[in-house]
């Protein structure tokens, strides 16, 4: 088992992230051949439930990208099911200090480095089951989310921790956490500045950054910035906004009798 973004951050690339909110197996297949780097099952703020979740891995698996999750909550239960079912890395909301990201990491490794029960049913299929849990605990990827102001103040610490592999901005809790409106690409001087304070911190200890984008400017923008792992909007909102524009230019075009 080898996890190619894994590797692909550590030599100092950054990586462009996919983002599925539809569970639909078919709309996985398409997003996996449109050159993303990772693409990653949103089971927190998505519809995504645990059997789509495994379509959508099923329909990637051909495909050259990094399947990951975004898990509903910092629990167990579903972070070892989600490594068991094939992602090759965790994004957990809402971890706000050390004791929590110990908690994540307990729940993302096999003993002696954490508490991840045995039983890899799907994510061993592709190898040797033996070699799924001699390898793991190295190629699993732990991003705890940094989106509250309690996170920031612990920075630190939860970096400190071992096994974690990087972090990820929600920047629309984030914003909430501050009193201000809940958006992604965000211009304020306080957040931008926050970002700053992270990338330095991830920066020192080699870990990477990463960041939910609403837009691929504003994406390219951050990479610019520092941070390794950005992700573009999700598969819904691409499709909206594809179609919203398809609909309006044929409109324009068509004149008076479309409108």
């Amino acid at each position: 088992m080898s996890n190619q973004l894994r590797q692909r951050l550590k030599s100092g690339k950054a990586a462009v992230n996919g983002w599925l909110a539809i569970p639909s197996g078919f709309s996985a297949e398409v997003m996996a051949q449109c050159g993303w780097d990772s693409v990653t099952v949103d089971m927190q703020h998505g519809v995504q439930d645990y059997l789509s979740m495994v379509a959508c891995f099923q329909a990637m698996q051909p495909h050259p990208i990094t399947p990951l999750v975004r898990v509903p909550w910092n629990e167990p239960g579903i972070v070892g099911k989600v490594l068991d079912g094939g992602a090759m890395g965790v994004i957990c909301p809402m971890v706000n200090n050390k004791a929590e990201a110990e908690a994540l990491v307990s729940y993302s490794k096999y003993p002696p480095l954490g508490k991840r029960s045995n039983g890899p049913i799907r994510a061993a299929m592709y190898g040797e089951a033996s070699s799924y849990q001699a390898t793991a605990n190295d190629e699993v990827m732990v991003i705890p989310m940094i989106e509250t102001e309690e996170a920031i103040d612990n920075i630190d610490a939860i970096l400190d921790v071992p096994g974690i592999s990087g972090i990820y901005v929600g920047p629309s809790d984030l914003g909430l956490s501050l009193g201000m409106t809940p958006i992604l690409d965000r211009e304020e001087p306080k957040i931008l500045g926050i970002y700053e304070k992270l990338l330095v911190a991830t920066k020192k200890r080699d870990l990477f950054a990463g960041l939910h984008n609403g837009s691929a400017a504003y994406a390219a923008r951050m990479i610019g910035m520092g941070f390794r792992f950005v992700t573009i909007a999700n598969d819904s909102g691409l499709m909206a906004k594809a179609a919203r524009e398809a609909v309006q230019a044929a409109r324009k075009a068509a004149g008076e009798v479309a409108n």
